[in-house]
């Protein structure tokens, strides 16, 4: 079981992010367009592009980056060997760091997968 609460550290985040939102709103709503754009089902699947995108917050150290796409991978229904697989090749590339994270990232998708609904 997680330590970690990555839905309470999403919701921390969102709500941290509320004023920059409201100071910013063409900033950050160009920023949720770049996303859903690039996160859009395509050649590659959304999900294949959700697993790029946590292996990239794995190797960048990203604990909110984790538990967002953690929940968006669960979402779209991977499995966790599916993630699992990923998640090897992000040891290979990041070494020792991306291990601690790995862990970090199975622990969430254990944790999320019981109240994150597809």
């Amino acid at each position: 079981m997680s330590t970690f609460d990555h839905t309470g550290l999403i919701q921390n985040i969102n709500a941290n992010l509320a004023p920059l939102r409201k100071a910013q709103p063409d900033a950050m709503q160009a920023f949720g367009q770049l996303a859903r754009a690039a996160m859009a089902d395509g050649a590659v699947s959304a999900k294949y592009k959700e697993l790029m995108a946590l292996a990239i917050g794995i190797t960048q150290h990203c604990s909110g980056c984790i538990g967002f796409h953690v929940k968006a991978l669960i979402k779209l229904g991977c499995t966790k060997q599916e993630m699992e697989e990923m998640l090897a090749v992000c040891v290979y590339m990041g070494g020792g760091p991306a291990l601690m994270y790995t862990a970090e990232a199975l622990a969430a998708f254990d944790a999320m997968s019981a109240s994150v609904t597809a």
